[in-house]
């Protein structure tokens, strides 16, 4: 599923909030029939919990604990540490290199779906993963999917029923600061990890709330939503080609998708994970562009084939 800080700030219709909520309705009653014992979440940050002083491409936490922002959950998860371990050592043994955290933190990005598709951030037991999406240089869109093999290659093996959840995208260019753009104090914030005091945080919602009101009245100067990029990458999720997405550049998805849009790497490694066990369905198909949440905004569940 997408995820936007919109959905817990003012600023969006009753229409548009009623649309998204009634997809993730169909997705939480998915969730619950499954009754999942384990979630594993493929999740974006952003300069939250990672920053430049220290910016791995993946991550797995052993504990994890959510910062709260934009009204989300504020405290510990429940993070099963065991197979957390375990899960990093068999991603390493498949060669693909992932860095390990015993006390991550982690954001409205990881946390924000748990609590729309399972009513609280800690009502499971949950191994979080971050995957890198804001921060140059990336790596290609091929190693999320390598990432997300050897993880469900590794999952495939327990005796547990586990939720995958890859969290972000599609399209949007929300404003987030660059090395390059950033003021120098927002820059000594995304290098060096400063914590945000809370007028710099209710200076950042404004910020998020102007930029999403603009966007929607069209005098936005922000790259806008791309629906039809959006579909052709749900197309491919759909028909399980995901070796197709192996092609896509770095900057073709900036182009086309904008700068946020690497978050689609979230997706790519939850349905890589899935697909390691055969082939998958897709159930639930949902996708509105909604620029009142700078997102194009998309909600899929599947199943094993």
């Amino acid at each position: 599923m997408s995820h936007s800080p919109l959905l817990n700030l003012p600023g969006p219709s009753a229409e548009v909030l009623d649309d998204v909520n009634a997809a993730l309705g169909q997705a939480r009653d998915f969730v619950a029939a499954f009754d999942p014992e384990l979630v594993v979440t493929f999740a974006p940050d952003h300069y939250n919990g990672f920053f430049y002083k220290l910016m791995p491409p993946f991550c797995i936490g052993t504990g994890a604990t959510g910062i709260g922002d934009y009204g989300t959950h504020a405290g510990p998860l429940d993070v099963a540490a065991d197979i957390a371990a375990e899960c990093a050592q068999a991603v390493l043994d498949n060669d693909v290199d992932v860095a390990i955290s015993a006390g991550m933190d982690v954001d409205h990005g990881t946390v924000q779906p748990l609590e729309k598709l399972l009513g609280t951030a800690t009502a499971r037991p949950v191994v979080p993963i971050f995957l890198n999406a804001v921060a140059a240089p990336l790596g290609p869109l091929r190693r999320a999917r390598a990432l997300g093999t050897a993880v469900g290659t590794y999952l495939a093996g327990l005796d547990k029923r586990v939720l995958l959840v890859g969290s972000g995208g599609l399209s949007h260019d929300p404003p987030i600061p660059t090395r390059e753009t950033a003021a120098p104090e927002v820059l000594e914030r995304i290098v060096g990890g400063r914590p945000m005091t809370a007028e710099q945080r209710l200076a950042r919602q404004t910020v998020v709330i102007d930029a999403a009101r603009d966007l929607a009245a069209g005098r936005s100067a922000r790259q806008p939503l791309n629906p039809a990029w959006d579909q052709r990458f749900l197309s491919i999720i759909d028909g399980g080609q995901l070796a197709d997405l192996d092609g896509w550049s770095n900057s073709f998805i900036a182009h086309q998708g904008g700068g946020s849009a690497h978050e689609i790497r979230g997706w790519v490694a939850a349905f890589a994970a899935l697909a390691a066990s055969g082939g998958y369905r897709t159930v639930l198909r949902y996708y509105r562009p909604a620029a009142e949440l700078i997102a194009g905004f998309a909600v899929r569940t599947a199943v094993p084939a």
